[in-house]
């Protein structure tokens, strides 16, 4: 081996970019960050937000899905985080206090219930949760002590709607902040800092990476006040995002906008034909005119996606579950906004705490992707038509 091959085997060349232009962003991967000289070095905690010091607070691809959220959002900042559920817990854990208090939406994504009434009761804080169709059950229970509120408009799985600039100024009276994840619309459906709102979060696993093959979340902030807090919580629990999987998001988010309006135009056809359906009781999906709370879809969305939920009458009910293994285009699984159409039943009885749910606790959420209309309308007739001939023989043995 020549002398210095060694040395030159780990000291890379550095060939000029000038005139490099690629359409697509390059995967940055670091963790250390190398520095000029110890003056540099010794003053890196100067470079501020745009700066780079380490691999773990961002790479030129990160920051560049970070910044493509931050424009979306109508945000001052954005913070990438592993999951959806992730940036969820982040974002409400970097703003409270022993002895504050939470109040969430009683219709919230199950692992953000199971958190606040497991970790965040745990560290002292108190944990209530409210109608969010009911602005007056909002305001009778907050606190001077109430630092959060926090909601999905839709709800999960259930979709009731939520006045969001109503809901602002209620908690802001009160010196709260308000959350909502975004997930079901997307920043491209509904922009909820535009509407009052403190903080957003979204599961990019879901629509924007819109692929079913990579997991991350964001936390976007309105005022840049509300950056600082989120970001050293994160940089003190060490808690970073692959290069990699931000560039798989990047990459989705380029068709992010004619994968959802085409499904969410199959997802309303699906839902107004289902609608008519004696084997359904109804279909909840805020694009219907006969939805509680429409208005407030046709005043603040600029479209819908393609996830919504079915329920069923009591005779029916039981049969849901045999009866998907009549499908075969829609796939049976969690998650949605993928390009596969997907299928999952649902459970909410035991996830309600402010409301009751009345009907039979069994809701099937639909996800529409890419595949031909005509085909996945038919994949839906198949499972009509097993529910139909499983509720006739159970009729018969009864």
């Amino acid at each position: 081996m020549a002398t210095g091959d060694l040395t030159q085997c780990v000291l890379t060349p550095r060939i000029p970019t000038e005139g490099f232009d690629p359409v697509g962003v390059g995967v940055h991967r670091a963790s250390t960050i190398l520095f000029d000289n110890a003056v540099a070095y010794a003053s890196r905690g100067e470079r501020g937000e745009k700066g780079y010091s380490y691999g773990l607070y961002g790479t030129p691809t990160t920051r560049t899905l970070e910044e493509k959220l931050t424009q979306l959002e109508h945000a001052a900042r954005t913070f990438l985080a592993p999951s959806g559920q992730a940036a969820n817990a982040l974002a409400v854990m970097a703003f409270l206090n022993e002895g504050d208090h939470i109040l969430l939406a009683d219709t919230v994504y199950p692992p953000m219930r199971d958190f606040a009434g497991s970790d965040l009761a745990r560290m002292g804080i108190a944990v209530d949760f409210f109608d969010p169709t009911d602005l007056d059950d909002l305001q009778a229970r907050i606190r001077s002590n109430t630092r959060i509120v926090w909601c999905e408009s839709p709800g999960s799985t259930t979709m009731e709607l939520m006045d969001l600039p109503a809901a602002a100024e209620l908690a802001h009276e009160a010196g709260a902040l308000l959350g909502v994840d975004n997930t079901w619309a997307t920043p491209l459906n509904l922009k909820p800092l535009t509407l009052g709102a403190d903080i957003v979060t979204e599961a990019l696993t879901k629509y924007v990476s819109g692929h079913s093959d990579v997991l991350m979340g964001s936390i976007s902030v309105r005022d840049p006040a509300l950056a600082k807090p989120v970001s050293d919580m994160i940089g003190r629990m060490g808690i970073g995002t692959s290069p990699d999987d931000a560039s798989l998001v990047l990459r989705g988010f380029e068709t992010l906008g004619v994968r959802l309006r085409h499904s969410g135009t199959v997802a309303q056809h699906f839902a107004e034909r289902l609608a008519d359906s004696p084997m359904v009781s109804r279909v909840l999906f805020p694009g219907l005119s006969t939805m509680s709370g429409h208005h407030i879809f046709k005043r603040d969305f600029f479209g819908s996606s393609g996830v919504f939920s079915l329920t069923f009458p009591e005779s029916v009910a039981p049969h849901v579950s045999p009866a998907l293994d009549h499908l075969s285009v829609f796939g049976i699984g969690a998650s949605w906004g993928g390009t596969r159409s997907l299928a999952a039943p649902m459970s909410v009885g035991t996830s309600r705490s402010a409301t009751r749910w009345e009907e039979p606790d069994v809701i099937l959420r639909l996800s529409i992707g890419l595949e031909d209309e005509g085909e996945l309308w038919e994949d839906l007739q198949r499972l009509i038509a097993a529910l139909v001939k499983l509720s006739a023989v159970s009729g018969v043995a009864e």
